[in-house]
């Protein structure tokens, strides 16, 4: 059999086996976080101590991202990821011990949640900085979209799960049930050959690793060397940062000042992850788009649209079953934007990066990004108390649309920005 029939068919098991082991490894991430923060808010009542495992599981997400793209760009990435792995499995099977032994304890739950942060920053990045090494280039988007609907999936299924299970079984039992899962996707993912078409640059045996800081002071410098690249990761860290307008407000309007019955508050939740699952089938089975910017343009100027309409039943009246079918159609296209924006704009960062810069480039769009969505939350939360709800919102959309019209202005799309040389590189990185 030829080669590249070969390499083609081993990449084909490469899309399946990484969805499946996302599947896997998220829905037990789901139900164990279920199960987690309702077992917080039944013992203790106590918000700040819920409030305190969220800061456990962002706050060490935050801090070790940079570090963690390092990693991904220096070492082997499928050990990084089965290792990442195996320490979620361990610490899950950890907090079994002591809640079998012991009994459960706030201070169990906060350890053992930076550990999964810590684990999952790790992994998810080195998996991310390998897509373009475990499939074919034609094949980046579909894996990138069975990636959304995989997470799509559990998100949709496991609360129902969770909620049937949880009240069934003791607490080791989500715990056994997540370690399981964990276990089952360490066996998937070594399965996989992570350089199967890999374009890094092989180091000589024996040569001196690039200290940390002066390769992420590199990484940096590739990014700013690239106008079209910073374009983009401005567009998302702009737009994540706006989105904290509908994030913070979204709930605020509906029940206080819409007064939308719980039942149906969370159909209109629902309508945005069906939306985000058939738009991932949809982007999985069609071909690639031939300009993924422009698509992700459009799709970040309709969400801006959308943005500013959460304002009309404010501004106008409307009958109950108005206002219920408006925000259901809403959430429900939101939803499906969602992978229409993410999934062009992973595809484009995936191919337009050089392999050797993969984890780094990630690593500080993520460190930035979830540095900006507390500090969005703040200032919404704050904006909110004092200002009416639609001039945020339509301040925000308008803001948005402005933003991606601007840094994704035709001319800007039409660039082909080359991979500039080692020696630019480390000249701007000093």
């Amino acid at each position: 059999m030829d080669e590249s029939v070969k390499k083609l068919k081993r990449a084909t098991y490469h899309l399946w086996t990484f969805a499946a082991s996302k599947m896997i490894s998220a829905f037990g991430a789901q139900i164990y976080a279920f199960a987690i923060s309702f077992y917080i808010l039944q013992i203790t009542g106590s918000a700040t101590s819920f409030a305190a495992n969220l800061i456990c599981s962002i706050l060490p997400r935050t801090l070790m991202a940079p570090f963690a793209g390092y990693v991904a760009d220096t070492y082997s990435r499928k050990k990084i990821v089965i290792t990442a792995q195996i320490a979620s499995s361990l610490a899950i099977l950890g907090l079994l011990t002591v809640s079998l032994t012991y009994g459960l304890s706030l201070a169990a739950i906060y350890t053992t949640t930076v550990v999964l942060s810590l684990a999952s920053t790790f992994s998810s990045i080195a998996f991310t900085s390998s897509i373009t090494g475990l499939v074919d280039e034609n094949r980046v988007q579909k894996a990138m979209s069975l990636n959304q609907m995989s997470v799509s999936l559990a998100a949709i299924s496991s609360p129902a799960v969770g909620g049937m299970i949880y009240g069934a079984v003791p607490m080791p039992v989500f715990l056994i049930l997540y370690a399981s899962a964990s276990i089952l996707a360490v066996l998937l993912e070594s399965t996989m050959n992570f350089s199967l078409f890999a374009k890094r640059k092989v180091k000589e045996e024996g040569a001196v690793k690039e200290k940390m800081l002066d390769s992420m002071k590199a990484g940096f410098a590739y990014a700013r060397l690239q106008p079209l690249l910073m374009s983009v990761i401005w567009v998302a860290l702009i737009v994540n940062f706006l989105f904290g307008a509908v994030t913070v407000g979204y709930s605020f309007i509906l029940i206080e000042k819409l007064k939308i019955l719980p039942s149906h508050f969370g159909l209109i939740e629902g309508g945005m992850a069906v939306g985000t699952l058939l738009m991932s089938i949809f982007l999985a089975t069609r071909k690639p788009f031939a300009s993924p910017l422009l698509v992700s343009k459009w799709g970040i100027a309709a969400m801006g649209l959308a943005m500013g309409l959460v304002s009309v039943p404010l501004l106008f009246f409307l009958p109950y079953a108005g206002v219920f079918a408006f925000y259901l159609t809403i959430s429900f296209l939101s939803g499906a934007l969602g992978p229409l924006i993410n999934t062009p704009i992973q595809v484009f960062m995936m191919k337009m990066i050089d392999d050797d810069y993969k984890g780094r480039v990630f690593s500080i769009l993520e460190t930035m990004a979830m540095a900006l969505m507390p500090l969005g939350m703040v200032l919404f939360g704050f904006l909110y108390d004092f200002l009416p709800a639609p001039w945020i919102l339509i301040t925000s959309s308008i803001l948005q649309i402005l933003t991606v019209f601007i840094l994704l202005r035709a001319s800007v799309i039409r660039q082909v920005t080359g991979v500039k040389s080692e020696e630019d590189l480390k000249t701007v990185s000093t």
